[in-house]
């Protein structure tokens, strides 16, 4: 039995100007689970470049889990991470968040969580 849907996506060549514009994926990444049906319950986001290269890390939290991106604008990479559980599609939530963004290259990889795993080590 799925415990929930896991989406990872990973942006390549996107535009510098995307890669540092944490409050444009903030919102994109909100008005999208909200237009997935999803309940946004807080946001936090982190610009990188004063010490460390540019980029950003923010986090959207979910009544149904968590939609993240984590930017490396150096590289032109954006790590996008949809994690959902009932009835929020987690792939729904990417396609919005694309549409808005347009990013060129993108890979994805979709998981079902499930209640258990199977052990590999102690």
């Amino acid at each position: 039995m799925a415990k929930g849907h896991h989406v990872l996506v990973d942006c390549y060549d996107v535009r510098s100007s995307v890669c540092k514009d944490d409050q444009r994926v903030q919102e994109a990444l909100v008005n999208a689970a909200k237009n997935c049906g999803a309940n946004v319950l807080g946001t936090m986001r982190y610009h990188f470049g004063h010490n460390s290269p540019a980029g950003f890390a923010i986090v959207v939290m979910l009544d149904e889990s968590h939609c993240s991106a984590h930017a490396y604008a150096d590289e032109g990479l954006i790590a996008f991470d949809f994690f959902t559980c009932g009835d929020t599609d987690p792939e729904l939530v990417w396609e919005f968040v694309r549409r808005e963004l347009d990013p060129d290259e993108t890979w994805m990889c979709s998981i079902q969580r499930r209640s258990r795993f199977t052990k590999v080590s102690e």
